[in-house]
């Protein structure tokens, strides 16, 4: 389609001084902080196209706004890119991506492939989705690119298997549809065999990243499982402050400068603690995350 793109993202993937207040507004004009945030990604209208398989569209759409209400709880959306709304296309035989267009640019596409009335794999690929979204991965510009994209599909993986968790909770306590609770069992269920699958490998986070960072930088790190990352990960996500997550509005921050993934991790990880200044979050993911990998 001419103009368009689509992106298998499983395959790539109170300042103490006046000195503090020039930086950071330094920072600020160097990252392309131009706009004030909004919360366009939580508020936005979703639309859907493509065959859902004759499931209803009140159906559809109650449990889609129901995950995307889950998955961003508690986070601050600080972003300055965030979509005016989103698309969500479910299309067969294909595999879940955002679909990078140039025209309507105020417009996150996101393509699923479900069956009928599936939502638990609904949820799963419309969280990793809604991740790059979050992450700044829905405009035309976002192509994917080594040597880093596969810590971005780390990151919205385990977002994902958070947003799972959180998803148990509020079908149990209050479901889309009258007298449902009972479906949060199988969204447990489902949840419970993905983070099973990715705990299969016993390997330290800091020992898989050393094992495996040639094959991880050579494209989007799909060749490699994921498991020891996404249970870390998981672990800094779930450390909840004060009733909130501690750093996931740091994802905000991610890819506000022109080189995107295409940097070394270093200096991924160094752009993305200017960011986050720049937005105002906290920096605390991206500096866990050295740790977490025993990055110098």
């Amino acid at each position: 389609m001419a103009g368009t793109a689509l992106i298998d993202r499983r395959r790539f993937l109170v300042l103490a001084s006046s000195a503090a207040v020039v930086a950071m507004e330094g920072s600020r004009r160097a990252l392309g902080r131009e706009i004030a945030p909004t919360e366009g990604l939580l508020s936005g209208p979703i639309e859907l196209s493509g065959d859902w398989h004759a499931a209803p569209t009140d159906a559809v759409m109650r449990v889609l706004n129901r995950i995307r209400e889950v998955d961003l709880s508690g986070l601050r959306l600080l972003s300055d890119r965030q979509p005016k709304k989103i698309r969500i296309e479910n299309r067969d035989e294909v595999t879940p991506a955002i679909w990078l267009h140039s025209d309507q640019p105020d417009m996150a596409s996101i393509v699923v492939n479900v069956g009928y009335a599936d939502w638990c794999r609904l949820a799963y690929q419309f969280g990793h989705e809604l991740g790059h979204v979050l992450c700044n991965s829905w405009q035309f510009s976002a192509k994917p690119q080594p040597p880093t994209q596969w810590l971005e599909e780390v990151l919205v993986e385990t977002f994902s298997v958070r947003g799972l968790r959180l998803l148990t909770g509020s079908w149990e306590r209050s479901p889309p549809f009258a007298g449902d609770a009972g479906f949060a069992r199988a969204i447990r269920q489902y949840g419970s065999a993905l983070l099973d699958k990715f705990k299969a490998d016993d390997l330290s986070p800091a020992e898989w990243f050393r094992t495996n960072r040639t094959k991880l930088e050579a494209r989007s790190g799909k060749e490699v499982p994921w498991g020891p990352a996404v249970v870390g990960v998981l672990h800094i996500y779930e450390d909840v402050k004060v009733g909130k997550p501690a750093c996931l509005d740091d994802l905000g921050a991610l890819n506000r400068w022109p080189e995107r993934t295409s940097v070394p991790i270093e200096r991924y990880l160094d752009l993305w603690t200017e960011s986050c200044v720049a937005i105002g979050s906290t920096g605390e993911l991206p500096s866990r995350l050295r740790q977490l990998f025993a990055i110098g």
